[in-house]
C-alpha cells in the first residue's frame, strides 16, 4: 500500500515535470507551497503575521513620510513668500525726482 502511494506521488510529478516548460514549473510549485500550507497551517499563519505586519508598518511609515514631505513644501512656501514680500518692501520705490530747470539765459546776472 505505501508503494502504491509512492507509485502514484512519483506518477504525479513526472505527469507535472512533464508539462510544458514555465507554465508547468509555476503550477507545479503552486501544488508544493499549497501542499506545504496544508500541512503547516501554524507556520503560514506566523508568516501572515510577520509579514502582514511589517507591510502594514511600512505602509504607516510611508504614509507618515509623504505628509510630513507635503508639511515641509507648505512651509517652505510660506517662507518663500514671506522673505519675497520683504524684500519688495525693503526696497524703497523710486521716485522721480524733478530736475531743476535752469533759469532763462536773460535772467542770469553777470
Amino acid at each position: 500500500m505505501a508503494t502504491e502511494e509512492q507509485g502514484e506521488e512519483k506518477q504525479q510529478t513526472t505527469s507535472t515535470q512533464a508539462a510544458a516548460g514555465l507554465g508547468g514549473a509555476v503550477v507545479e510549485k503552486y501544488r508544493q507551497i499549497k501542499e506545504h500550507a496544508e500541512t503547516y497551517p501554524y507556520v503560514w499563519g506566523s508568516y501572515i503575521v510577520v509579514y502582514g505586519g511589517l507591510a502594514l508598518w511600512t505602509a504607516y511609515r510611508w504614509r507618515k513620510l509623504r505628509k510630513t514631505e507635503d508639511r515641509v513644501r507648505a512651509l517652505q512656501d510660506r517662507l518663500r513668500k514671506h522673505y519675497a514680500a520683504e524684500e519688495a518692501s525693503a526696497i524703497p520705490p523710486t521716485t522721480v525726482r524733478k530736475v531743476p530747470v535752469p533759469p532763462p539765459a536773460d535772467k542770469i546776472s553777470k
